[in-house]
């Protein structure tokens, strides 16, 4: 699955928080597994043999947890999302990554597989589905939230965008520039 709808999932699931600090650490920990796809810059042949490997694991999960936690307010909230996330990305990588990508969980202690046989190609239909239904969830999101997932780059964007839909679908007139 495309790291922009890790994201978006990962953002959506923080919606409870009230802290934007803290949902955007939500939302790395939904892209930290993809950590180890660095490994691309020591080669090709390196990335295709560890990429799903060194951080999309057990140690992955608990490494981004502390971080997380570390940095959050709401301590026990952020913990407990940011290892939902990151599993989250985890769940998305075995049904949508690919046939031929399969997750090594247990990696330093054991190189045992975790795959699917199901498994559909990342650019498939399936794939941009997803991908359409969560940027529209995270677009939805202004109107009970009064944001949407532009706050992880940019406030400034986010409410931009944020007052854009809502004076579209509430009716919203936009300040008279008089």
């Amino acid at each position: 699955m495309s790291p922009i709808v890790h994201a978006e999932l990962s953002w959506l699931l923080a919606q409870g928080l009230r802290e934007r600090r803290d949902r955007i650490l939500v939302t790395c920990a939904g892209l930290a597994p993809d950590l180890d796809g660095l490994s691309l810059l020591a080669g090709e042949e390196f990335y295709s043999r560890y990429h799903h490997v060194i951080f999309h694991g057990y140690v992955g999960a608990l490494v981004t947890m502390a971080v997380c936690t570390a940095l959050a307010r709401q301590r026990a909230a952020v913990a407990l999302l940011s290892v939902a996330a990151f599993h989250g990305h985890l769940l998305c990588d075995l049904v949508g990554s690919g046939p031929g990508w399969p997750i090594h969980y247990f990696w330093p202690r054991s190189l045992a597989e975790w795959s699917w046989s199901g498994q559909w190609d990342l650019a498939s239909w399936q794939n941009s589905l997803i991908g359409l239904a969560a940027t529209l969830a995270c677009l939805a999101c202004a109107l009970p939230f009064h944001r949407t997932v532009l706050e992880v780059l940019s406030p400034r964007w986010d409410a931009e965008v944020t007052r854009t839909v809502r004076r579209r679908f509430l009716r919203q007139r936009a300040p008279d520039a008089s």
